[in-house]
C-alpha cells in the first residue's frame, strides 16, 4: 500500500481524497495555488505545497510543478480527483515515467476514451449500443451533408475532443447544418486545439443515464448501477439521482452487465463511467469518463461503498474488495450541485462567505470546502458544495433534500440554492418525469431569483 498520496486538485474533491487517505492510514499531500493558501484542503492535509500563482495553467495544470511537489514530499502516488489533469494521458505518462503511481486508468485507456470517435468505435465493437452517426470524423461540409441525409435530421455536430458542451451544435434541418458545422469546428479549435468533428442522430427527448463501472486492470470488472443526470443546463449536470426513476431492475442489470463486460475485456483499471442517452427503452452510448465523477456520492450512498478507497486499493495492485453479487442496491440518493452563482443569469459570484452552516441528520451528506470567512476565488469552477441525501425510497430522499436545503446557510455569496427550492415544487421533478431538455425549458419560462 502507498505511504503518501499527493492530491493534484483542490476544493471538495481534494478533501474527499484526504478523508479516504486518513481512514486508510495513508499520509496526504495537498498542492495549492497562492489563491488557495487559506483553502480547507490545505488545512486538512498532512502536508501542503504551493505550486504556483492563481491561474490554473500556472498551478493545478502545471505538470512540472506537480511532479516537483511529489519529489519534494516523497509522495509515491497521485490522485487527480476530477477535472484538471484527471483525464490527461500525457500527464499520466509523465507520472509513470517518474516511478509515481497514477491512481486511475492507464494512459492508453484515457487516450482510447478521450477521443469520442475512437471511444464510440471501441464500444460498438464491445457490444455496447451506440447512437447512429458518422463512421469517424467528418472532414468537410459536403461529407457532413451526406452523413446527415443518411441518418436523418435533426443531427448534432460534436467535437471529437469535446466536453462540457463545448464544440457541440444542433442542426434541426439541412438549412441549419452549415452554421452548426462551422461553429462547432471553430469552438473545438479554440477550446481543445483540435477542430475535428463528427455527426450523431439527435434524439428528441432522451434521459441522460450513466453506468458506474470499476475494473481491477486484470480482466475483472463490476458495475454499480446507474445514475440519472437528466436535469442539465447547457449540457452541465445540476441534479443527479440513483437509481433512475426510469429504469427497472431487469433493465439496470442488463445494461450494467454489458458495460462491466466491456471494460473487463479491455483490462480497464479503476473507476469509470459509461454515459448513455436513453429513449424509448433503448440505450445509446455517448462517451466514457475515465475518472471519478462529481456525482459519485449518490452511488456510494445506495451501495454503501467508498469509491475513492477502492481507487486507491486497485492502483496499489489489490483486487476489488467486492464482487458483483455482493453489490446490493439500498434505497435512493440524490445530489444537487451548489455553485457560487447569481440567479437568474447564473453568473459566477466569487466573494467572502460570511456565514456557513451545513445541514445534518440522518441520510444527509455535505461535500464542501466552505467555512465561515472563506474567500471563494474567481479563478476556478464555481462549484462550492454538493448536498447528497439518502432515503429508503425516492419520496423519502426528496423529503430529506427539502429539509436539508432548509437548514443550509451560505451567506455572503450568492448561490444556486434557490433553484433547488424551486425545483422541489415542480410536479415533473417530484414524479421523476423529465428529460435532458426539461430544465432548459423550465428556466426559459421561470428562473428563481
Amino acid at each position: 500500500m502507498f505511504e503518501k498520496i499527493l492530491i493534484a486538485n483542490r476544493g471538495e474533491i481534494a478533501l474527499r481524497v484526504i478523508r479516504a487517505c486518513r481512514e486508510m492510514g495513508i499520509a496526504s499531500v495537498a498542492v495549492h495555488s497562492t489563491a488557495d493558501s487559506d483553502a480547507m484542503h490545505v488545512r486538512m492535509a498532512d502536508e501542503a505545497i504551493c505550486i504556483g500563482p492563481p491561474p490554473s495553467t500556472q498551478s493545478y495544470l502545471h505538470v512540472p510543478a506537480i511532479i516537483s511537489a511529489c519529489e519534494i514530499s516523497g509522495a509515491d502516488a497521485i490522485h487527480p480527483g476530477y477535472g484538471f489533469l484527471s483525464e490527461n494521458a500525457a500527464f499520466v505518462q509523465v507520472v509513470e515515467d517518474h516511478d509515481i503511481t497514477f491512481i486511475g486508468p492507464s494512459a492508453e485507456h484515457i487516450r482510447l476514451m478521450g477521443d469520442k470517435i475512437t471511444a464510440k468505435e471501441t464500444m460498438k465493437a464491445l457490444g455496447v449500443p451506440c447512437v447512429p452517426g458518422s463512421e469517424g470524423g467528418v472532414p468537410d461540409l459536403e461529407t457532413a451533408r451526406r452523413v446527415a441525409e443518411e441518418i436523418g435530421f435533426p443531427v448534432i455536430v460534436k467535437a471529437t475532443a469535446g466536453g462540457g458542451g463545448r464544440g457541440m451544435k444542433l442542426a434541426r434541418t439541412a438549412a441549419d447544418l452549415e452554421s452548426a458545422f462551422r461553429t462547432a469546428r471553430a469552438e473545438s479549435k479554440a477550446a481543445f486545439g483540435n477542430d475535428e468533428v463528427y455527426l450523431e442522430k439527435y434524439l428528441g427527448a432522451p434521459r441522460h443515464i450513466e453506468i458506474q463501472v470499476f475494473g481491477d486492470g486484470k480482466g475483472n470488472a463490476v458495475h454499480l448501477g446507474e445514475r440519472d443526470c437528466s436535469l442539465q443546463r447547457r449540457h452541465q449536470k445540476v441534479l443527479e439521482e440513483a437509481p433512475s426513476p426510469a429504469l427497472d431492475a431487469a433493465t439496470r442489470a442488463r445494461i450494467g452487465q454489458t458495460c462491466a463486460e466491456a471494460i473487463a475485456r479491455i483490462g480497464y483499471r479503476g473507476a469509470g463511467t459509461i454515459e448513455f442517452l436513453y429513449e424509448n427503452g433503448e440505450f445509446f452510448f455517448i462517451e466514457m469518463n475515465t475518472r471519478l465523477q462529481v456525482e459519485h456520492p449518490v452511488t456510494e450512498a445506495i451501495f454503501g461503498v467508498d469509491l475513492v478507497r477502492e481507487q486507491i486499493r486497485v492502483a496499489a495492485g489489490l483486487p476489488l474488495s467486492f464482487t458483483q453479487d455482493e453489490l446490493n442496491l439500498n434505497g435512493h440518493a440524490i445530489e444537487v450541485r451548489i455553485n457560487a452563482e447569481r440567479l437568474p443569469n447564473f453568473t459566477p459570484c466569487p466573494g467572502t462567505v460570511a456565514t456557513y452552516h451545513a445541514p445534518g441528520g440522518l441520510g444527509v451528506r455535505m461535500d464542501s470546502a466552505l467555512y465561515s470567512g472563506y474567500r471563494v476565488p474567481s479563478h476556478y469552477d464555481s462549484l462550492i458544495a454538493k448536498l447528497i441525501v439518502h432515503g429508503r425510497d425516492r419520496p423519502e430522499a426528496l423529503a430529506r433534500l427539502k429539509r436539508a436545503l432548509g437548514e443550509l446557510i451560505i451567506d455572503g455569496v450568492d448561490s444556486s440554492v434557490p433553484l433547488f427550492h424551486a425545483l422541489l415544487g415542480e410536479d415533473e421533478v417530484l414524479r421523476g418525469d423529465y428529460n435532458i431538455h426539461w430544465l432548459e425549458a423550465y428556466l426559459a419560462r421561470s428562473v428563481p431569483g
